[in-house]
């Protein structure tokens, strides 16, 4: 065979073109559509805003929300007095109406995100999400019997679940479906060095700091000062200088170059491509602020519903003898299922960066807005706030850590990382019961 005909090869056939990238959507992937009312690109007014935002499912939840709180201020059940059976329906009941209402916020806060387009839309789920667990937790760490750990239970139940139980679901249906997917290393490696120190200053630093596990109050004045300080740092650069490190990165070529492609981070053109942040408020200002007025009359409910949920969760808890922070945990759960579906719904795109800003992103608006708000209220209140973790609660956390960044600096990200982030919050469940 001659050299010529050694080098020459066949064309491999060009790879169909890729679809649009919208900035609206924070980089993520989808067929190009042609403008109509709901167009990022055009602003709703009159009927087409108000049939859009108040559209059928956002008026039945917030309609049941409200429901639900008149129905609860209209029997005003005792939990003492209730019997078991109707103690556990009236339990579910309210657990029901809560995760449809903060279905109906986390929706709400998705369509702003899609406006606003990352990091600043994925900001305002996260906080909206958060803002629905400082409720959560307030409500029974305020209510009657000792909750002095509900706080520390709920925030590393939040961190099992999303770090491993959600991320690890997300990294295997999309690992099963793309096979290949990236994230943006710059913006992920931020992520997870606020969630190292602001997790130590949480779990671990009260073991050796505090008394009984717990800040004394001039320690919690400065961690809860320290930490704020901190977030707004991130929250500064993340919507500003750093913005385009948590957008989507770009895939290899098809054709299997071992080159890396250039993350989002080396791009100049991002900007030229996506609307100011200033313009988008401008053009949508009335849709915006329509869904966040229903945005905040739907998780009123959730506020109001949340006292009564705290008195039958602690008479459940106490008529079965389950573990105290399994309070924690069903807190958790009921917080983040919507966004949970939200993530796997980004996975399954291979948008897996989103998935990132979303996961990550919750667990350190949590870890910087939770913790403080809690000391703040412990301090206010008088309540001891005990934050020191178990050994293998420490454990798993630093090895959650641990594996994320192992993750994060690879090429690419497979099913395989997703089993092992499975298999952690399985051992995490063990723990919880042993």
């Amino acid at each position: 065979m001659s050299p010529s005909s050694r080098t020459r090869r066949p064309r491999a056939a060009s790879p169909p073109a890729a679809p649009e990238r919208s900035p609206e959507s924070g980089g993520s992937l989808h067929a190009p559509r042609s403008p109509g009312p709901e167009s990022p690109s055009s602003a709703l007014a009159g009927r087409d805003l108000v049939r859009t935002v108040l559209d059928r499912s956002a008026i039945s939840r917030l309609v049941l929300g409200w429901a639900g709180v008149a129905a609860l201020m209209q029997l005003s059940p005792a939990p003492g007095a209730l019997p078991s059976a109707l103690l556990a329906i009236a339990l579910a009941a309210i657990v029901a109406v809560i995760v449809i209402a903060a279905g109906g916020v986390v929706a709400q806060a998705e369509a702003l995100a899609h406006r606003l387009g990352d990091p600043y839309g994925t900001l305002v789920l996260t906080l909206s999400i958060v803002v629905i667990e400082v409720v959560l937790i307030a409500a029974v760490m305020l209510g009657p019997g000792d909750h002095a750990t509900i706080a520390r239970d709920s925030v590393m139940a939040v961190s099992m679940i999303i770090m491993n139980l959600v991320l690890g679901l997300c990294l295997l249906v999309g690992g099963i479906r793309r096979e290949a997917m990236r994230v943006n290393r710059t913006g992920t490696s931020v992520y997870l060095v606020l969630l190292i120190g602001l997790g130590a200053m949480a779990f671990a630093v009260p073991t050796v700091l505090g008394e009984d596990g717990a800040y004394a109050p001039v320690q919690g004045v400065a961690i809860a000062v320290m930490t704020i300080a901190v977030y707004a740092v991130f929250l500064w650069r993340q919507t500003g200088a750093q913005a385009v490190e948590f957008q989507e990165v770009e895939l290899p070529a098809a054709d299997g170059s071992a080159q890396e492609p250039t993350d989002t981070a080396g791009t100049s053109d991002t900007e030229d491509r996506s609307p100011g942040i200033g313009a988008m408020l401008s053009r949508h200002r009335a849709e915006l602020g329509l869904r966040v007025l229903l945005l905040v009359a739907t998780v009123l409910p959730i506020v109001l519903l949340s006292h009564d949920m705290a008195g039958l969760l602690d008479e459940g808890l106490d008529r079965l003898g389950a573990p105290i922070a399994l309070s924690g945990v069903l807190i958790a759960a009921i917080v983040f299922t919507p966004e949970t579906l939200t993530a796997l719904r980004a996975a399954a795109g291979g948008e897996m960066q989103r998935v990132v800003n979303l996961c990550h992103g919750a667990l350190v608006s949590t870890l910087a807005l939770t913790i403080p708000t809690v000391l703040i209220i412990g301090l206010v209140t008088g309540s001891p706030v005990v934050l020191a973790e178990s050994p293998v609660n420490l454990l798993l956390l630093g090895v959650t850590f641990a594996v994320s960044a192992i993750s994060a600096a690879a090429p690419r990200v497979t099913a395989v990382h997703g089993t092992v982030h499975l298999l952690l919050f399985a051992v995490y469940a063990l723990a919880l019961f042993s």
